[in-house]
C-alpha cells in the first residue's frame, strides 16, 4: 500500500533522514520508534507532502506520491494526525469533526454516529469548543476529526505523548478497533512498549536511519530494544 524507497531529507545542511525505506501493507499496523530527534516526525511529514524529499520515492497504492502536494495526499486517502493534536480550539467539537470531513460531499450523519459510538465523550461536549477538552479528549477529537475523511492509511504522530496511561489505553484500545474495521495505520512512537504491543511489524530509526526491523514481538524481545527503549 505505503512503499517509501531510499529518502533523504534534509533542513539546510542538516541532513534528517537518510535513505529511509520502509512499507506498510493493507491490514497492518506499522510503527516507527526511536528518540527524539530521530526524525519520526519529519518522515511523517514527508509522508504527507508537508515536507519535499531532497531525493527518493513514496509510492502509495502503486502511484507515485513523492511530489504531490498535501490537498491531493489527503484527497488520496492519507490522513495524518500530527503530534500535538492540532484541533481548531475555538470551533466546537462537531465543527471539528466537520472539518475532518471537508474534502467529502453528502451527508455526513453516519460519520459523526461512528465518531461518537468510538468516543462517547465527544458527543457530550459536542458543542463545546474544543479548547476547553483535556488532552485526552483533544487526541480523540483529533483522531475521530480524522476518520470523517474515511482514510485508506492513517498517520498517527505520538498518540500518547503527554497522555495519563489510562488515556494511553483507551486510545490504543480505538486505534485496533479501526484498524480491525480495515484502516491500515503508520504510527511513530516514543512509548515503545505501548507501539509494539500493537503493531504487526515495527522499524527502529537512529539519527535518520533505519537500524533494525522485523515483527513487533520480535522486537519487543531484541535485546538491543529491551535496553535503548523497554528500559531493560
Amino acid at each position: 500500500m505505503l512503499e517509501i524507497k531510499d529518502l533523504h531529507v534534509s533542513y539546510g545542511q542538516a541532513r534528517a533522514l537518510k535513505g529511509i525505506s520502509l512499507s506498510v501493507g493493507s491490514g497492518e499496523i506499522v510503527t516507527l520508534i526511536g528518540n527524539n530527534g530521530a526524525g519520526k516526525t519529519t518522515l511523517l511529514n514527508t509522508v504527507s507532502g508537508l515536507i519535499r524529499p531532497a531525493s527518493g520515492e513514496i509510492e502509495f497504492e502503486e502511484g507515485k506520491i513523492t511530489r504531490a502536494s498535501s490537498e491531493s495526499i489527503v484527497r488520496l486517502g492519507i490522513v495524518h494526525v500530527p503530534e500535538g493534536r492540532h484541533i481548531f480550539p475555538d470551533l466546537t467539537v462537531r465543527e471539528n469533526l466537520r472539518l475532518g470531513a471537508f474534502i467529502r460531499k453528502g451527508d455526513v450523519a453516519a460519520d459523526y454516529d461512528r465518531a461518537y459510538s468510538l468516543f462517547p465523550i465527544l458527543k457530550e461536549r459536542a458543542n463545546q469548543p474544543g479548547g476547553t477538552l483535556s488532552g485526552g479528549e483533544q487526541q480523540m477529537l483529533a483522531l475521530a476529526r480524522a476518520l470523517m475523511a474515511h482514510p485508506k492509511l492513517l498517520l498517527l504522530d505520538e498518540p500518547s505523548l503527554g497522555l495519563a496511561p489510562v488515556i494511553v489505553e483507551r486510545i490504543y484500545q480505538t486505534i485496533l478497533e479501526i484498524h480491525q474495521q480495515g484502516t491500515p495505520v503508520l504510527l511513530v512512537e516514543q512509548n515503545a512498549y505501548v507501539a509494539l504491543t500493537a503493531a504487526n511489524r515495527a522499524y527502529v530509526i537512529e539519527a535518520g536511519r533505519i537500524v533494525l526491523s522485523g515483527s513487533a514481538s520480535e522486537l519487543l524481545e531484541n535485546h538491543e530494544v529491551q535496553k535503548a527503549y523497554l528500559g531493560g
